[in-house]
């Protein structure tokens, strides 16, 4: 069986959008095979890392089991949403529920907030079950066209064709991700957990607070807002950490992507893109990050970026509806 697989290599290079579709079609409905909640938890992963591949095209097994780690955290332990699979409970489940039980940490700690030592244990332990579970199930499902594995190398490298095509209907894969995901927990939970639950599946990803990409802003850029200029330490202008790229389309929280704003232009922009004027700025900005050798901390966080990513970010998010564009009045 595929999800035994511990190497998936690429059965086609060359997809039309059309047979993309057909397959995605295939993977999301009833067709395939779902035990659990885990394929459309790699999806949604695949998603919130698709501008942090290297240049190969490839993910690490770490970057994809943090987001899947963070899906399920938020799922089960901040909304209790404890059945992710038709059989017996799903491995995923029993690991979270044990950490959280053994360190007494109460349901309303969303995962960004638990401590990094266990942050770092719990994807640890989860990249394991994804290894076992979920990279060849999603493989075999998608005829060993959409992405290559290895389980040694702790890799995945995306199909060309997959990669561009995601690019693309970006948003419309993710609401329909979202709404399968949560129609397949919606069977499986009973009320009241399933109160909102569109709500609450199409939410676990995001990060409660921007804090701490402040504070590492603060540190090599003037307290300035980035869109208006105006000086950030003035009365009544208190310090935003805005997307520059609407959250809502990047699906993560990328510090090449996060920018210091003041309350009235981040009110204002809100889900907005702004005007590309502010696209040369940024990489600008971002050059300045780039070149910070002093700390391995931004080195980190400003891995596989490349200026060439967020124009493209910045031009997909347009193909795929945010097309109007905001200028600070």
């Amino acid at each position: 069986m595929s999800h035994k697989l511990k190497i998936g290599e690429l059965k086609e290079t060359y997809l039309t959008d059309e047979d993309i579709w057909r397959i995605f079609t295939i993977v999301l409905s009833s067709k395939s095979v779902k035990s659990s909640t885990y394929k459309f938890a790699l999806i949604k992963a695949l998603i919130e890392n698709l501008y942090q591949v290297n240049e190969d095209i490839e993910l690490t097994y770490d970057q994809l089991a943090y987001s899947f780690t963070k899906i399920y955290w938020n799922l089960i332990v901040h909304h209790n949403l404890l059945n992710q699979n038709s059989g017996k409970t799903a491995r995923v489940v029993s690991i979270i529920k044990e950490e959280q039980i053994k360190n007494g940490i109460p349901s309303e700690m969303i995962f960004d907030k638990i401590d990094d030592s266990l942050q770092i244990k719990l994807v640890n332990k989860i990249k394991t079950t994804v290894k076992i579970n979920v990279y060849g199930a999603l493989y075999g499902d998608t005829r060993g066209s959409f992405y290559a594995f290895n389980h040694k190398k702790e890799v995945l490298k995306l199909n060309p064709s997959v990669q561009a095509f995601m690019l693309n209907y970006q948003r419309l894969i993710v609401n329909l991700t979202n709404y399968h995901m949560a129609a397949m927990i919606e069977q499986l939970n009973e009320v009241p957990s399933i109160n909102y639950l569109l709500g609450k599946v199409e939410s676990i990803a995001k990060r409660s607070t921007l804090k701490p990409f402040e504070k590492i802003l603060l540190t090599y850029f003037q307290a300035e807002c980035f869109y208006c200029g105006k000086k950030l330490s003035e009365s009544k202008r208190e310090t935003h950490v805005d997307h520059f790229i609407p959250w809502s389309f990047v699906q993560s929280d990328q510090i090449w992507n996060l920018v210091l704003a003041c309350n009235k232009c981040n009110s204002s922009k809100s889900d907005k893109l702004p005007t590309r004027s502010y696209l040369e700025l940024i990489i600008d900005r971002n050059q300045t990050l780039s070149d910070s050798k002093d700390e391995t901390s931004i080195t980190t966080l400003m891995n596989n970026y490349k200026s060439k990513k967020i124009i493209m970010l910045y031009d997909y998010s347009i193909k795929n509806g945010f097309d109007t564009i905001w200028l600070p009045k």
